[in-house]
């Protein structure tokens, strides 16, 4: 009888997780323009994933010159035309994207577990000296602009990708502490929170199992519409050249370098800044429609 009814009760909550998805999905696809950027998200990380398959000069993402196909407008052979170097820029860019990507994910992954748990930890204990020492250094990281800061950090280091990356973690993490900070320093007074408290829980399980599941939804949204702010931050880098060096293909170098050649040359600078614009649009549109979506999920 036990083990029937744990199975019936594993079931009814894979059919409740079901039903939640669905629910949600049903709130996500009625907002065309969300679908749209969910669509175009795919679709960039599609090309970045097989950038060797779908490109049509996959050589020409490396040290490449051909100077007699040098500096070729748009065209049938070359849709986004070939820079000075003969490389196609239609391939350099959907390479590049594989850079953008890594940027991004990487600086998230690591600025937001370390961003929540310092959120957390200040809100739940507010009003004592952990929680003014946490958020004094985030006051201070806030105070200063994040491209400014990046572009200070990469300076002491060598432009590499890896280097940018962690230099666009020291100016994000504050966003996410001072995000979680508010919501847990209101979430420590909520009943349920109290009931544990009163059964005896302990610290961490109070935070992290009490308060955390409830600012998933802000964590998650913000999350989405960070990354095109962060690929943006680090073609910053890249173009005044303290990103990802030839002659590996970046958006922001391919616009620093396409710059020199404008008006004459435009399609170098224009087509990768145009890429950057599209990625940064694609997720804004696609955090837009789960930040609603979350929104109705938690009023409902």
């Amino acid at each position: 009888m036990t083990g029937t009814k744990g199975e019936e009760l594993r079931k009814r909550a894979k059919e409740k997780r079901s039903e939640r998805f669905r629910r949600a999905w049903y709130k996500f696809s009625r907002n065309r323009i969300s679908v749209v950027g969910l669509v175009m998200v795919l679709a960039i990380v599609l090309l970045a994933i097989f950038a060797p398959y779908v490109t049509p000069y996959p050589k020409h993402a490396g040290a490449f010159v051909d100077f007699m196909t040098g500096s070729v407008g748009p065209s049938l052979k070359h849709w986004l035309g070939t820079d000075v170097f003969g490389r196609d820029i239609l391939t350099r860019v959907i390479f590049a994207f594989r850079g953008a990507l890594i940027m991004s994910t990487g600086v998230l992954v690591l600025v937001v577990p370390l961003g929540v748990v310092l959120g957390l930890i200040a809100g739940y204990l507010k009003g004592t000296w952990i929680e003014t020492v946490i958020m004094r250094i985030t006051d201070v990281f806030l105070a200063l602009p994040p491209l400014i800061l990046a572009l200070a950090v990469s300076a002491l280091m060598r432009p590499t990708l890896f280097n940018s990356m962690m230099a666009v973690c020291v100016s994000w993490w504050p966003w996410y502490t001072r995000l979680i900070y508010g919501m847990a320093s209101s979430l420590r007074n909520e009943f349920y929170v109290k009931a544990s408290e009163l059964t005896g829980a302990s610290k961490p399980h109070v935070i992290f199992r009490e308060i955390l599941p409830n600012c998933i939804a802000p964590i998650f949204t913000k999350m989405t519409l960070d990354v095109g702010w962060v690929i943006l931050t680090g073609a910053s880098l890249s173009f005044v050249g303290l990103g990802e060096q030839p002659p590996k293909a970046a958006l922001g170098t391919m616009i620093s370098d396409g710059a020199k050649y404008l008006p004459a040359q435009w399609w170098i600078a224009v087509f990768p800044a145009i890429a950057i614009m599209v990625v940064v649009l694609a997720f804004n549109l696609l955090g837009d429609g789960i930040k609603d979506m979350l929104a109705t999920e938690e009023g409902s």
